[in-house]
């Protein structure tokens, strides 16, 4: 297995990076936040998974080895191959992701392009006793009107990441009111 590569980035390719490692060029599966960050010329590690199948090897890279864990786990629930894999990496962030399955909002996955509300149950029922909650991760069951804030904020254009980066911002002891959460969740964006 190749597990990580090191080398000086090509190209940008819309869903992933080309690497030139001594001279040979590997075209990298990455997160739409690594490929949109890799300048040409820049020199770039990423941890690797190779997937392999009868007729295609493919080359996934991430940041961290806990993306890298992510994805592997979200790559073997049932139903989710990985391309859908990397498209949820690159919609949710890992912490989105673990709050998503501490909190039981399927709802949640469904967010992300491909990914139906049947599939988001599969992910949350496999992944539930998969993921720990960490120390300091506070682990709370978002409020309907959370969830009415977060879908107002992605009809508005922002993603489901910039949306929930939003949320969290959002001081506790403000009031359960849409109108409230959602002008303070704005003022994160300007």
């Amino acid at each position: 297995m190749i597990a990580s590569i090191n080398g000086v980035v090509l190209s940008q390719q819309g869903d992933g990076v080309v690497i030139n490692v001594n001279g040979i060029g590997f075209h990298v599966f990455t997160t739409s936040a690594v490929a949109i960050d890799a300048q040409v010329g820049d020199r770039i590690f990423l941890h690797t998974y190779l997937h392999v199948r009868e007729n295609l090897l493919a080359l996934y890279g991430f940041e961290t080895t806990e993306e890298r864990d992510f994805y592997l786990l979200l790559n073997n629930v049932n139903g989710i191959g990985p391309k859908a894999a990397m498209a949820i990496l690159s919609t949710m962030a890992i912490d989105s992701i673990r709050q998503a399955v501490l909190t039981e909002q399927a709802i949640l996955f469904s967010r992300v392009p491909g990914i139906g509300k049947k599939t988001s149950e599969k992910i949350l029922l496999y992944l539930k006793d998969k993921i720990p909650a960490e120390a300091g991760f506070e682990v709370g069951r978002s409020s309907e009107v959370d969830s009415a804030v977060l879908d107002a904020l992605v009809s508005l254009g922002y993603s489901v990441v910039e949306a929930q980066s939003a949320l969290q911002t959002i001081p506790r002891d403000t009031p359960e009111d849409i109108e409230e959460k959602l002008r303070i969740a704005l003022q994160y964006f300007m």
